[in-house]
C-alpha cells in the first residue's frame, strides 16, 4: 500500500465528505460548503492510500501568531495506524507554520491526552462561541 501526505484534497473530495458524514461535528456539511471552505484555508493536509483520502485535516492562520488547528479526521476503518499523529507532525512542522507562535484546537475531553502529546494544554475560561 502507498500512502502519501497531499495538501490539496480537491479530487479527494468524495471521499472527505464521506469522512465528514461519519462525524458528530461535520455530519451536516453540504459539499457546496465544504468546497468553499476548502478554497479558504490556509493549509490543508491529507493522507491518501490507494487513490483515496483515509485522513485529513486543515489549518487556518497568519502564520506567524497563530495557527488553528481544525477537523482532524481518520476513516474509521483506518484508525489505530498512527495517521492521526502523522497529520499533526506534518501541520507542526510545516515550513510555513513550525514557527507560529500558537496553535490552537478543540477537542472533546476523550482527545485531550492525545493532543497533549504534542505540547497543547487543556485552557479553561479562555473561550468563547458564537454559534
Amino acid at each position: 500500500m502507498i500512502m502519501e501526505i497531499v495538501y490539496n484534497v480537491d479530487e479527494y473530495i468524495d471521499d472527505l465528505m464521506a469522512l465528514y458524514k461519519n462525524e458528530w461535528w461535520t455530519n451536516k456539511r453540504s459539499k457546496e460548503e465544504v468546497i468553499k471552505m476548502l478554497q479558504n484555508s490556509t493549509f490543508v493536509f491529507g493522507i491518501v492510500e490507494n487513490n483515496e483520502l483515509i485522513a485529513f485535516s486543515r489549518v487556518l492562520s497568519d502564520k506567524v501568531y497563530k495557527a488553528f488547528i481544525f477537523d482532524v479526521i481518520v476513516r474509521s476503518d483506518c484508525r489505530n495506524r498512527g495517521l492521526a499523529k502523522i497529520l499533526m507532525e506534518n501541520i507542526l512542522n510545516h515550513e510555513e507554520l513550525k514557527n507560529v507562535k500558537t496553535f490552537e484546537l478543540y477537542c472533546k475531553e476523550e482527545m485531550i491526552g492525545f493532543y497533549e502529546k504534542f505540547g497543547f494544554k487543556k485552557v479553561e475560561d479562555l473561550v468563547l462561541l458564537k454559534r
